[in-house]
């Protein structure tokens, strides 16, 4: 007699762990981890759903309490099982319930009314007639799987809303246009450094040998390439290929260049593809129709049957962490997906993570570099200019004095100017205008964050507090403020400055409609503007060839964000930005504005010199304890009364510190935003050599949780990319 381990279908925190049931003979052939049942539950021995967790050879609670399967929900859905694999992984490592770690790796269930739409030669789904049918149940029936189907169906959309950054979307006709469905005749021509890494890895792949690699290549080296001609490898061995890309605004390009080779065996998976879409993209992957899926990190979870490549573009960004719970990230869930398909994994930056990089240096990863653009086109000259000079020189312009001028010489040339504000991670910091002094917290060694209304200065890691400063504590100076530069403040000066020069600007405000993000970029691409203004969003992967200049306007907010990874931020931004110029036959510049010149991440993005960037901030790591010399995990308590999140979240560190005296915890104190929607937020950290003893101290504390309802909120978040 055979036994099986099965996650009920109820989202409720009392049922989310395994139950046993008796596998009856008749079902044995049919039953597997993955497989969908049904199953007698609770005392009225309610027909429930459920899925198959693990088959046992012997139970462990007496054979006489054990219930029966009443049956298998035919499917043949065999990808099923292994994201059930992959969801268990996703509940274990970053602290969710099975049920909402189901949710988030397992496809659409609903199946759709289609209506076959010819949009250049692309079928598309119109699912306007809604759900006609429920797998596993009855459509009228309104029961556990009806609910968990319609959960999956808005986590989904919630997830690939989530990496849909700042609003922006892609206009799904204007890519069916402009898209061949038909496998073009395109060759790529290599260079010897990516002809040899396609060599190494072919090599690899035809012994069977899976790795997980990391190319590191400068901005214009190539990267898309070599990632196409290791895909055409892996498809022509029969299996599939995902490629990640970390904003949906990258969609549409990252698509054209795929279908080049690839024509309709590749698709796309993203927020803007309504419902019936993404069920109809998930039906084409299973039927195997699709060779390669493109999108954000939620296109991790197309269910493929033979996954032989997974592809992680510009692996740096943070936009692969998921800040909804389950918080994944997609490269750690990447690498356990590869292991359960026996697939290779690769990552490629121009500025890798530094915990990426610790890995390829401990030889974890197998790297692999890039040193030189593709075509030979040289990197852009750089200048640092220091601001504080500036003001001294009595320049108090947003524009430095060398940033007009090259200014003035491109629009007088009919070139290209991309102005970048540099406002990622922004929270609010006090630093000098005269020294370029940033207030820090003298524990954390991370910029304290302006609280007006309290009239203070406050670390959003352990809590410490002093009273805004009135001068510099350094200098003495009364030139000390928080910056106040906007993108409308920029376009209103270049106006000002430059009447008659048509300029765009791309941020939160100008991106909130459908379709405006590609519409800004199509327009600057088609030179009706001289001057692109924006935030980090028009830095990443964009490919101008009449952009000749790029202005950083202020360098220096991304370092007091209040993170540890400030530095390394400011360094990868720096770099993307500045590999926007000169990318064709012409030669680029870039100023650089900033009042801390020698701040290393700043001195190392000019000279696009991550090996040194590496060095020095692996010192500041290994002496503060941060990943990658140290694991992290943040605790967020939250409740509508203070007093019970306060007094949960110090219990919660005393079980924390209790479970391993070698972790450092940090706090608890109150989150950078103390309240949300009448709810109280409190945040402590852990610190470990090893993230074992950090899921030990969390797995004590959901013991302690079980064991003593409040009805607080509690979140674990390994590695956080921001601060609470």
């Amino acid at each position: 007699m055979k036994y099986a381990n099965i996650i009920i279908n109820i989202s409720h925190e009392a049922v989310d762990r395994p139950f046993t049931y008796i596998i009856p003979e008749a079902m044995e052939q049919n039953i597997c981890p993955g497989t969908k049942v049904m199953v007698p539950f609770g005392a009225g021995n309610k027909e429930t759903m459920g899925y198959v967790m693990d088959i046992l050879d012997y139970p462990r609670v007496p054979i006489a309490r054990l219930k029966e399967i009443s049956s298998v929900v035919l499917t043949q859905d065999a990808s099923e099982g292994k994201l059930i694999e992959l969801a268990a992984f996703i509940k274990e490592q970053y602290g969710s319930t099975m049920i909402s770690a189901l949710k988030t790796v397992l496809p659409i269930k609903k199946t759709y009314r289609t209506k076959k739409e010819a949009i250049a030669g692309r079928e598309s789904v119109n699912d306007k007639s809604g759900s006609v049918a429920e797998e596993g149940a009855d459509k009228n029936s309104g029961g556990v799987a009806a609910k968990l189907d319609s959960a999956v169906t808005n986590n989904i959309e919630e997830s690939m809303a989530g990496s849909c950054a700042m609003g922006q979307s892609v206009s799904k006709e204007k890519v069916s246009a402009d898209i061949p469905n038909s496998v073009g005749t395109s060759r790529i021509i290599l260079n010897e450094q990516q002809q040899s890494i396609i060599e190494d890895f072919t090599k690899d792949y035809d012994s069977g040998v899976r790795k997980t690699y990391l190319i590191h290549g400068v901005t214009g080296s190539g990267k898309t390439e070599v990632y196409i001609e290791m895909i055409k490898r892996v498809v022509a061995m029969g299996r599939q290929a995902i490629v990640l890309i970390p904003e949906i605004g990258l969609t549409y390009q990252t698509e054209l260049r795929f279908k080049r080779y690839f024509g309709d065996r590749v698709s796309v998976m993203n927020s803007t593809l309504a419902p019936g879409e993404r069920y109809n993209h998930c039906e084409r992957a299973k039927r195997g129709e699709i060779d390669v899926i493109i999108g954000p990190r939620s296109a991790l979870f197309t269910p493929f049957l033979n996954i032989g490549l997974i592809v992680i573009d510009e692996e740096h960004e943070n936009t692969y962490k998921n800040e909804n719970m389950p918080r994944y990230h997609a490269k750690e869930v990447a690498e356990k997906l590869a292991q359960i398909h026996g697939a290779s994994l690769v990552l490629g930056s121009a500025t890798p993570s530094v915990e990426s990089y610790f890995n390829a240096k401990a030889g974890v990863y197998k790297l692999y570099n890039l040193s030189k653009r593709a075509i030979g086109e040289q990197l852009a000259h750089t200048h640092i200019v220091d601001l504080r000079k500036e003001l001294k020189d009595g320049n108090r312009s947003i524009f430095s004095r060398k940033l007009f001028e090259l200014m003035e010489d491109r629009l007088q040339k009919g070139e290209q100017i991309m102005l970048f504000l540099n406002r990622r991670g922004y929270a609010g910091f006090v630093s000098c205008r005269a020294c370029g002094e940033v207030i820090k917290c003298p524990h954390c060694d991370v910029s304290l964050a302006e609280h007006k209304s309290m009239g203070k200065m406050v670390c959003h890691y352990c809590g410490y507090e002093i009273p805004i400063p009135k001068n510099c504590p350094s200098c003495g100076s009364k030139y000390i403020s928080s910056f106040k530069a906007g993108t409308e403040q920029i376009e209103a000066e270049v106006q000002k400055l430059f009447p008659g020069v048509k300029t765009l600007r791309m941020d939160a405000d100008t991106t909130k409609r459908k379709g405006s993000f590609e519409k800004i970029l199509s327009a600057f691409g088609k030179n009706e503007a001289n001057v692109l203004i924006g935030t980090q969003m028009i830095v990443k992967g964009h490919d101008f060839p009449n952009v000749t200049l790029v202005g950083i306007i202020a360098a220096d907010l991304s370092l007091g964000s209040g993170d540890f990874r400030a530095s390394e931020r400011t360094f990868q931004l720096l770099t993307q930005a500045a590999g926007r110029a000169g990318r064709a036959n012409k030669s680029g510049e870039v100023v650089i504005q900033t009042y801390q010149p020698e701040q290393y991440g700043i001195v190392y993005a000019a000279k696009q010199d991550y090996e040194a960037f590496y060095e020095e901030e692996m010192v500041f790591r290994d002496i503060s304890g941060y990943p990658p010399s140290r694991e992290i995990m943040a605790v967020l308590v939250t409740d509508k009364n203070s007093d019970t999140a306060f007094l949960l979240s110090e219990r919660l560190a005393m079980v924390a510190m209790k479970t391993s005296e070698s972790a450092n915890v940090i706090g608890p104190a109150k989150a950078g935003i103390g309240k949300i929607n009448d709810t109280y937020r409190y945040v402590f950290y852990c610190k470990s050599s090893k993230k074992k003893v950090l899921i030990e101290i969390k797995d004590n504390m959901e013991s302690y949780l079980e064991n003593n309802k409040t009805g607080a909120n509690v979140i674990f978040d390994f590695n956080p990319m921001s601060p609470y």
